[in-house]
């Protein structure tokens, strides 16, 4: 059950009004992907805005202030690395994402003290097995 629903619904109205950005002639060249990039030419129609063309990023097109940061479950999304991380959080409201270069027998303790405490974990997978040789 997410929390902030009313402000994920915000933010989900915001992305339906908002245009898909693709690359210029992504459509005409198979060898361009559709992923965005910033058009750059000096006479291009896409940057200059003309007729027909796709919508390029803008500040407006952006969501809700008070959405930024927040995971779809509602909760804000932090990275932890130790034990300490969690301690400067509340359970009620904040998310917990271990960061990369956390290893297995770290992950395990804070993993303990975050269900201790009750937070909502997004990454907390551990592997029992396998070992490195």
């Amino acid at each position: 059950m997410p929390i902030n629903k009313e402000i994920l619904e915000l933010r989900r109205k915001a992305s339906e009004r908002r245009p898909d950005f693709i690359r210029q002639e992504s459509w005409r060249y198979d060898r361009l992907a559709e992923t965005w990039r910033k058009p750059k030419g000096i006479d291009n129609h896409q940057r200059k805005q003309k007729k027909g063309w796709p919508k390029i990023v803008r500040a407006g097109f952006g969501g809700p202030k008070i959405a930024r940061g927040l995971h779809p479950s509602g909760f804000t999304d932090n990275l932890v690395y130790n034990v300490r991380d969690l301690e400067k959080l509340d359970p009620k409201t904040d998310g917990v994402r271990f960061g990369h270069g956390v290893g297995k027998k770290k992950r395990l303790v804070i993993i303990s003290k975050a269900m201790e405490k009750n937070f909502k974990m997004f990454n907390a997978r551990v592997s029992t097995s396998g070992s490195k040789s």
